[in-house]
């Protein structure tokens, strides 16, 4: 099974900081073109995408790693994790160590600045923290605003990619329909 790994470019941004392994080697693992994974190296693509760390995640070991840096024709293998999607509807809150809570303001930055689509009301459920907090951040009336830096939530564990992905379909489905009702007011 060949499959990308989770947050290819974040993940990539980690393998060129971290390993000794090629461009293209990278490239071929994160499902990446070559000229990309150079870029990152130059500092020129990925600016501001925090790396992500695939022994954490699992989906590499550190063995795989040093056996393809070794040989550089090698091509890294992805393990094979079956990731758990549970489909329970109750939601359990859970404690927020104090270290931790700094996250929140920094994460909801994050989103608005890279999926600008979604509502504050999505934005304020993800992350956990009120609508009037997510609006004050937008509005950089937020009380501690010059001290915010987005910090991808994914990556901080707040919630999961697929969460994520399925807020970004709903603002998409919604701004559709927005845009329907404007076509019917002024075709009428």
């Amino acid at each position: 099974m060949s499959d990308a790994p989770l947050m290819p470019m974040a993940t990539a941004v980690w393998l060129v900081e971290n390993t000794t392994l090629t461009f293209k080697q990278i490239a071929n693992f994160c499902k990446l073109h070559e000229i990309e994974v150079q870029g990152i190296a130059d500092g020129e693509v990925a600016k501001g995408i925090k790396g992500y760390n695939p022994i954490i995640s699992g989906q590499l070991s550190r063995d795989e790693i040093e056996l393809s840096s070794k040989d550089e024709n090698r091509p890294l293998k992805i393990k094979s994790i079956d990731i758990e999607i549970s489909n329970s509807e109750t939601k359990i809150k859970k404690y927020v160590p104090l270290s931790k809570r700094q996250d929140k303001p920094d994460s909801a930055l994050w989103l608005l600045k890279q999926h600008n689509i979604l509502k504050d009301s999505q934005i304020a459920k993800l992350v956990g923290i009120t609508k009037n907090s997510v609006t004050s951040i937008r509005n950089k009336s937020y009380w501690n605003y010059n001290n915010l830096n987005p910090k991808d939530p994914v990556a901080l564990n707040l919630f999961t990619q697929k969460d994520l992905i399925e807020a970004i379909e709903k603002a998409e489905r919604r701004i559709k329909r927005e845009k329907r009702q404007k076509e019917k007011l002024k075709q009428s």
